[in-house]
């Protein structure tokens, strides 16, 4: 290759910005990485990897405009090495939001601890700060791509060509996306109305689980055995389902036994408390024992008792309905449920045999 037909600018050009993008990258990395270190900063401590491709891209669209706008490149050469770096710069600076949306998402929500048991605030700002999130940065892609196609001059004058029959193309587009914009909408009223939130327990098509994740079209439910249920976000908006964490984790139990009229009721319900206050499973604020049916052959008994989420009160009640069948097996066994025949005596001296 013969390097004596290069001009001389455009070879210090291309040194001096070599070196000069090498030196401002190691200079603005270092100063982010510092800074990122100290836990009081906004900036996250990996920031500075984060940022370090954008960061390469915003100095090297940077440097080409500067060329550009010295007349370092010939003329032909010159329009679209100022197209790239348009480009190059679009994409930097989508890529710098993106980030620093995340970042300031990753701010506000490290002050909430989901992990705790009583966490229906943090709950309530993850989920908020999840969807907004992935709506801004939607957005911010949208706008990016948009602004990149239009730097494009044929793609202009392709535009404003079709520009009588784009009112007809929006109309179809409208009514062919329409369920598609309503699950983007859906997802965004659900981060504004939150009828759902991050970690809430749902009874959702007959299945109970935690709410897991949520999009701006469709919420992962973790169901109990491991399992996932994918229901598209305008499920929560148009049906019916249950939120037991909607207001508060706490939440009532309850036990069901059947047994003999014979029992004593009131010894069960000295039994139930005896089990609720020797058990870390009870929070202590219910504790109700009631006959609440009584059938031909059985007598129904409900144990009402309180817990602090749905997952003790299931242990609860397991519990509770295991050492009440054991106490009633130990202390009453005739009163477990049964079913009576009555033999009637036949009359002395009436001879039962009809043979002749």
């Amino acid at each position: 290759m013969n390097f004596s037909n290069l001009d001389t600018n455009l070879i210090k050009f291309i040194a001096i910005s070599v070196v000069g993008l090498v030196i401002v990258f190691t200079i603005v990395f270092y100063v982010l990485k510092k800074v990122g270190k100290n836990p009081k900063n906004i900036l996250p401590v990996n920031f500075a990897h984060r940022i370090k491709i954008p960061l390469i891209l915003f100095i090297a669209a940077l440097a080409l405009r500067i060329g550009v706008a010295s007349d370092v490149f010939n003329e032909k050469a010159s329009k679209a090495i100022a197209h790239i770096g348009t480009l190059l710069f679009i994409l930097s600076v989508t890529w710098f939001l993106i980030i620093f949306v995340k970042v300031l998402k990753a701010s506000f929500v490290k002050k909430y601890d989901i992990s705790v048991s009583d966490n229906l605030t943090a709950r309530r700002v993850y989920t908020q700060f999840s969807i907004l999130e992935r709506v801004v940065v939607f957005l911010i892609i949208v706008c990016a791509i948009g602004v990149a196609l239009m730097s494009f001059e044929s793609i202009r004058s392709i535009g404003v060509s079709f520009l009588t029959s784009a009112g007809i193309a929006g109309i179809i587009i409208g009514f062919s996306a329409q369920k598609a914009l309503g699950t983007l909408l859906a997802g965004i009223q659900i981060a504004i109305t939150q009828p759902i939130r991050l970690d809430d327990v749902v009874i959702v098509e007959g299945e109970w689980g935690r709410i897991e994740e949520i999009t701006l079209t469709y919420v992962v439910v973790k169901i109990w055995d491991k399992r996932r249920l994918v229901v598209p976000t305008p499920y929560f908006i148009e049906k019916p389902f249950q939120n037991w964490t909607r207001n508060s984790a706490e939440i009532l139990g309850t036990v069901f036994i059947y047994t003999d009229f014979q029992v004593e009721v009131d010894k069960l319900r000295t039994e139930l408390t005896r089990l609720l206050e020797g058990s870390d499973l009870w929070d202590g604020q219910v504790n109700v024992l009631q006959v609440t049916d009584a059938r031909e052959r059985v007598m129904e008994i409900r144990a009402l008792m309180s817990s602090k989420d749905s997952s003790i009160s299931w242990d609860l009640r397991v519990y509770v309905r295991e050492k009440l069948i054991e106490f009633i097996q130990k202390n009453y066994p005739d009163s477990l449920p049964r079913t009576r025949i009555a033999l009637k005596e036949e009359p002395k001296g009436v001879d039962t045999n009809n043979d002749e």
